[in-house]
């Protein structure tokens, strides 16, 4: 059984290493993880390579993980947490792919495929009210975290509910949300950076995806002020902190 469960973990590994932002930037020349945020993921393709680009790869994120969710329970038939095994092998292949150094994405749209990989219905109801918080909040860090909550506690929910049928395979209920609140702790851990510079006021807004050139620029002037801003009072504590030895 072991070796099964080492199968179904690097099959979803391998499937969302598959990153289309950092070899669609390499067709092009260049590292899409030292342009824009940083990021080798569809938010950040859209900012360095457009919103086509984008939006494409994010498409293929969310079905490569959804794949791995769906094919899984095939190809593994007599693995009890197949799905959920696979699931989140998927995202933290993304995340950490070892042919990039374990530096990818950061799981957002891969996620996303889980989600409909147990049921269209609750992705596009999580879809919905994610996008409704990501404008009134105004980051779409925001997304991410909240979803990546969500999905475990709503999965246990409605396996002990004995509701599974709404769900894939969620009749594994509280014992699958525990695989998949594996996916939950990478995820938070690699957004902890992005929750530091919105204090800062220093992460880029989600309505600078369809700014105005002049409102874009005065976006980036705010980031770089207030960025200014807490290298200075990093300096200064640091200098306190210094002089009070």
């Amino acid at each position: 059984m072991a070796w099964k469960i080492l199968l179904c973990i690097l099959f979803g590994y391998l499937i969302g290493g598959i990153n289309p932002s950092y070899i669609i930037g390499r067709i092009r020349g260049f590292d899409i993880r030292k342009k824009g945020s940083g990021n080798a993921g569809a938010s950040n393709a859209v900012i360095v390579m457009g919103k086509t680009v984008g939006v494409l790869i994010a498409i293929f994120d969310i079905l490569k993980a959804a794949a791995a969710y769906w094919l899984a329970t095939l190809i593994f038939k007599d693995l009890t947490f197949a799905a959920e095994i696979a699931g989140v092998a998927c995202i933290l292949g993304h995340m950490f792919p070892v042919y990039m150094k374990f530096k990818g994405g950061k799981g957002l749209a891969c996620l996303g495929g889980v989600l409909l990989g147990m049921d269209w219905r609750f992705f596009f109801a999580v879809l919905a009210t994610e996008i409704l918080l990501c404008i009134l909040v105004n980051y779409i860090c925001i997304v991410p975290i909240t979803t990546s909550i969500v999905m475990p506690i709503a999965y246990g929910l409605f396996g002990a509910q004995g509701v599974a049928p709404w769900f894939i395979k969620a009749e594994n209920g509280w014992a699958g949300a525990a695989i998949l609140s594996i996916a939950t702790v990478a995820m938070l851990c690699r957004h902890i950076q992005n929750l530091r510079r919105i204090v800062h006021g220093t992460e880029m807004r989600f309505s600078y995806l369809w700014m105005k050139d002049d409102a874009r620029l005065a976006e980036r002037q705010r980031i770089e002020r207030n960025g200014e801003r807490y290298q200075q009072k990093k300096e200064a504590k640091q200098q306190a902190k210094t002089e009070n030895h």
